[in-house]
C-alpha cells in the first residue's frame, strides 16, 4: 500500500451536511421522562430522530455479536463501570490500555459489521464522524510502514458496556492511537457523547485510493480563524501564562477541568468574533450523530456569553506547544501542536472534546442528552462563597415556595445533597464533606428551574 506525503493545503474537502439547530434556551440538567415528553416541539422532534438512530446502532450490534464466537463476545461486551468507561487512551498501547475486541483479530465479514455500528452512532459530514474516523486509521498505516510495528488501522478496537438495547443505558467505544470516541446511551438516547480524542500524524497525505486527507484542518482553521479575528488587546486578554506540551484533559484526566475559567470571555466579543467561536466548535461536536450534534451546539450556542476561551504559544498552531482552548459552562475543547514522533520534521495535532455535564452520560445517570426549557424559565442563582470550604449560603427571589433543591457533582452527575420544601434563601449549607472540585445546584418551583455552580476547596 503506497502513501505520499503532501502539503496541508491539499485537503479532504467537500460540502458539510447543514444541521438545523433548535432556537430554544438549553438548561444543565437531565429532566425526567414524563418532562422529556413535555419538552416543546422541536425538542420532541429530535428526541424522535435520534431514536430512530439509535433503533440502527442497537440493530448493527446485534449483527455484529451474531458474528462473533461466545469468547469474543464476553471480549467485547463487559458490565459498565466507571473504571471501565474511563479505560481509554491516545497513545500506540494496544488492549492495554482500551476495553474490547482488536480489529485486526476480526473477520473481514466481523469488521465490517464493527464498522457498521460505528458509522450508525457517528456524525455524517465530510471530515468528521466516521469519515475522519477511518481518515485516522489510515493515518496510522501509513505510521506502521514509516515505524514499523505499534501502529495499524487494525490496532484499533470496540467495546460495548452493557448489552446495547433501545431502553437500557449502555456504552459504546470506539478507538485506537489517535483516536478514542465515548457515546453513552440511556433509554434509547444518546446521553453523552464526550470524551473524544483526536490526533493526526502525519497531519496530511494521500490515502491508498488517491484521495488527499487533512482530516483535523477543520478544526484546525476554525481555532486559527477564530484567535486571528481579535484585536492586541483582546489577544493579551486571552493570552495563558502556561506553556503546554499536551491537552489537559487526555486520557486519565477525568473530570480535572480547571476550577477557574482562564482567558477572554465570549461575551465581551462582537457578534461577529462570537460566530466564529461556534464555528470552532463545531468541527468536533459534528462528530457526534447528527441530531445530537444539532442539539448540543444549540446547547454550546445558549452558553456562548459565559464560555472563554484561551492561547498559549502562538494561536497560528504552527509550531511546537501552541495551544488553544474553549472553555463553557458545558463545552470544554483544547488544540495542542507538538513535533512528530514519527515525522520529527513536521508537527503534528492533539484535540479533546469533553463536556463538563455529559462526559460518559454522568456515568449513565442521565436520560436526556439536554433539555429545552422556555428561555423565561432558566434562572440563575449565586452561591456564596465561591470557591467555599465549609458552608455555603444560596441567595433566591424573595418569594420562592415549596421548591426543591438537588447539588451535583458536575464531572460525574452524583447526586451529593437534596432538600424539599424550600422558602426563601438557604444559608449555612454544610459542604465540608464534598470531596473538591466543581459543583451544580439546581433549585425548581413551579415549573421555574433556577441554577448555578460553585467550586469545592
Amino acid at each position: 500500500m503506497k502513501y505520499l506525503l503532501i502539503s496541508v493545503s491539499a485537503l479532504c474537502l467537500g460540502l458539510s451536511f447543514s444541521r438545523e439547530l433548535r432556537s430554544g434556551a438549553m438548561g444543565l440538567f437531565s429532566p425526567t421522562a414524563a418532562e422529556v415528553q413535555q419538552v416543546h416541539g422541536r425538542a420532541a422532534t429530535s428526541n424522535s430522530r435520534r431514536v430512530t438512530s439509535i433503533s440502527d446502532v442497537v440493530a448493527k450490534a446485534a449483527t455484529f455479536k451474531s458474528l462473533l464466537t461466545s469468547a469474543q463476545v464476553n471480549t467485547l461486551q463487559q458490565t459498565y463501570s466507571a473504571t471501565l468507561a474511563h479505560r481509554w487512551s491516545n497513545l500506540p498501547c494496544g488492549i492495554q490500555c482500551r476495553n474490547g475486541l482488536q480489529f485486526s483479530n476480526l473477520t473481514t465479514a466481523q469488521q465490517n459489521a464493527a464498522l457498521a455500528v460505528i458509522q450508525a452512532a457517528a456524525g455524517t459530514s465530510v471530515n468528521e464522524g466516521f469519515d475522519e474516523f477511518s481518515m485516522v486509521r489510515q493515518a496510522d498505516s501509513l505510521l506502521g510502514i514509516t515505524a514499523g510495528s505499534g501502529y495499524s488501522k487494525g490496532i484499533y478496537f470496540i467495546a460495548f458496556l452493557n448489552n446495547p438495547s433501545e431502553t437500557g443505558a449502555w456504552m459504546l467505544q470506539f478507538g485506537g492511537h489517535h483516536y478514542a470516541s465515548n457515546i453513552a446511551f440511556n433509554n434509547g438516547m444518546v446521553v453523552g457523547a464526550t470524551p473524544v480524542f483526536e490526533g493526526i500524524e502525519p497531519k496530511s497525505f494521500t490515502n491508498a485510493a488517491g484521495r488527499a486527507c487533512a482530516p483535523i484542518d477543520q478544526e484546525h482553521s476554525a481555532m486559527v480563524n477564530l484567535f486571528a479575528s481579535l484585536t492586541t488587546a483582546q489577544l493579551s486578554g486571552a493570552r495563558l501564562t502556561q506553556t503546554f506540551s499536551d491537552v489537559l484533559l487526555g486520557p486519565n484526566q477525568d473530570g480535572n477541568f480547571p476550577a477557574v475559567k482562564a482567558g477572554l470571555k465570549v461575551g465581551t466579543l462582537s457578534a461577529g468574533q462570537k460566530a466564529l467561536v461556534l464555528e470552532a466548535i463545531k468541527p468536533w461536536v459534528n462528530d457526534a450523530d447528527d441530531a445530537s450534534a444539532a442539539e448540543l451546539l444549540s446547547t454550546y450556542e445558549q452558553e456562548l456569553d459565559n464560555t472563554y476561551i484561551a492561547y498559549s504559544g502562538s494561536a497560528a498552531l504552527s509550531a511546537n506547544a501552541n495551544y488553544t482552548r474553549i472553555d463553557g459552562p458545558s463545552v470544554w475543547i483544547e488544540f495542542v501542536c507538538q513535533t512528530g514522533v514519527v515525522f520529527p520534521a513536521q508537527i503534528h495535532y492533539h484535540t479533546v472534546w469533553r463536556d463538563h455535564l455529559r462526559d460518559y452520560g454522568s456515568d449513565l445517570s442521565r436520560t436526556a442528552l439536554a433539555i429545552a426549557p422556555d428561555a423565561e424559565a432558566q434562572k440563575t442563582v449565586t452561591v456564596f462563597p465561591n470557591p467555599a470550604s465549609d458552608k455555603i449560603s444560596i441567595s433566591l427571589p424573595d418569594g420562592l415556595s415549596n421548591a426543591s433543591l438537588k447539588i451535583t457533582m458536575a464531572a460525574t452527575g452524583q447526586q451529593v445533597y437534596k432538600a424539599a420544601g424550600i422558602r426563601g434563601s438557604l444559608n449555612n449549607i454544610d459542604v465540608s464533606g464534598f470531596a473538591p472540585g466543581i459543583y451544580m445546584v439546581s433549585i425548581r418551583a413551579k415549573g421555574t428551574t433556577f441554577t448555578g455552580r460553585f467550586v469545592k476547596l
